[in-house]
């Protein structure tokens, strides 16, 4: 058995150095006969640049013979193909007495037509200055007079409203003395009567609490004056006394109206003792109870003072 295995072994090896011989070979056969038909190609597309060179040659010394370049061309003599005779018509030595003659006939006519131009507006200046100088002397017055009034009537348009802005921004010389009194603002008895050292009774409210003003008895729909003289300061919505109007009366005295409508003044009005500055208004939730009242309320500094003790 071992001999057997052993043989066929053997030939298997062999075989196969047979094949692989034979396989060798073929591709070396056929690198040498691609090879063979590689050189054969570059044979055929190789230039003999010596042949050229002496064709060249040969074609140069027959052009030579004939008198004439290769190109079909003249070869050049040194002798130049020119005539002294000749020049050119933009050249600057051209000698032509017709073309002389005329570029200073054309050159003194444009001159001619400058001078003319200059002269048409030399006199077209002087016909303007005499226009000007034989103007009506009188026109020339009426425009200088049209043109100050104009002037005049801006200056004075400015003016005015510079003082009517002056008088906007100006706070009147207001004086409320300790001895001065007040005006009832409306007729009526009072319904709470001003107290800061106890509690008073507030219908509505059911309670007790201090009051800085006087609560005064009212219409709807009266109207309403100013206790004093002042400036409006301040026109505001309070849920408690309603729509209030507030007015300076000077030195430290403030007077503020409560319970109003249908204002007639607004911030920065001066109003006078006795104008109508609004209406009474509809109680507020706050004065359900006791009605339609105004609210009326003197301070100093600030603080509340008694408005009866000033009321006359």
């Amino acid at each position: 058995m071992r001999r057997r295995r052993r043989s066929s072994f053997r030939k298997e090896k062999a075989i196969m150095l047979v094949s692989s011989c034979l396989v060798l070979t073929a591709l070396t056969a056929t690198g040498l006969y691609v090879r063979n038909k590689s050189q054969d190609k570059e044979d055929g597309y190789v230039v003999d640049f010596t042949a050229l060179e002496e064709s060249n040659k040969q074609k140069a010394g027959e052009a030579q013979a004939d008198g004439s370049t290769g190109d079909g061309q003249y070869a050049d003599t040194g002798e130049l193909d020119y005539d002294p005779s000749f020049q050119e018509a933009n050249s600057g030595n051209v000698d032509n007495p017709g073309m002389n003659m005329l570029g200073s006939t054309a050159g003194q006519a444009s001159l001619e037509n400058g001078q003319a131009g200059e002269g048409l507006a030399d006199a077209g200046l002087t016909s303007k200055e005499e226009d000007l100088a034989a103007a009506d002397p009188a026109e020339e017055e009426a425009l200088e007079a049209n043109a100050a009034d104009v002037i005049a009537k801006t200056d004075d348009s400015t003016d005015t409203a510079k003082r009517d802005e002056d008088a906007m921004n100006t706070t009147p010389a207001l004086d409320f003395t300790d001895n001065d009194t007040l005006v009832w603002p409306i007729v009526g008895n009072v319904l709470v009567n001003y107290s800061m050292d106890k509690t008073v009774y507030f219908a509505t409210l059911q309670q007790y609490k201090y009051n800085p003003a006087i609560i005064i008895a009212a219409t709807q729909g009266e109207g309403i004056t100013a206790a004093a003289d002042g400036q409006v300061t301040s026109v505001y919505e309070d849920p408690e006394i309603g729509m209030a109007v507030v007015v300076n009366l000077g030195d430290g005295y403030e007077l503020t109206y409560g319970q109003l409508t249908d204002l007639t003044v607004a911030e920065g009005d001066v109003i006078t003792t006795g104008e109508i500055i609004g209406k009474v208004a509809e109680p507020t939730k706050y004065y359900s109870v006791e009605g339609c009242n105004v609210y009326f309320k003197l301070t100093k500094d600030g603080q509340p003072v008694n408005p009866l003790n000033r009321l006359s």
